[in-house]
């Protein structure tokens, strides 16, 4: 596991406050790895989830600063999304 990962994990983790997330998500950063969030919270991980979210490196961090809207980095292409839209919206409120 990079360390991309494992502080993305532990910033997510911080950010749910111990609680899960209603759905499963999986965040794929480029060239990195993958990061699963669940009702368990998140941790590194590359199962199927029902909604997949891609993104570089760098726009990832942005995203988890709250300096990248997670809609604007959709609209302009830096996030694509696979699987269900409507969990994808609900991520929104877990990263900001």
């Amino acid at each position: 596991m990079t360390d991309v990962i494992t502080e993305a994990v532990a910033a997510l983790n911080e950010k749910m406050g111990g609680s899960g997330f209603d759905g499963s998500a999986k965040f794929v950063i480029e060239d990195e790895g993958a990061i699963i969030i669940d009702e368990d919270g998140a941790r590194a991980g590359d199962d199927d989830t029902d909604v997949t979210l891609t993104a570089s490196t760098e726009t990832f961090k942005a995203i988890l600063d709250g300096e990248q809207n997670p809609t604007a980095a959709f609209m302009t292409g830096k996030l694509t999304v696979d699987g269900n839209m409507g969990l994808a919206m609900k991520l929104s409120g877990v990263l900001s």
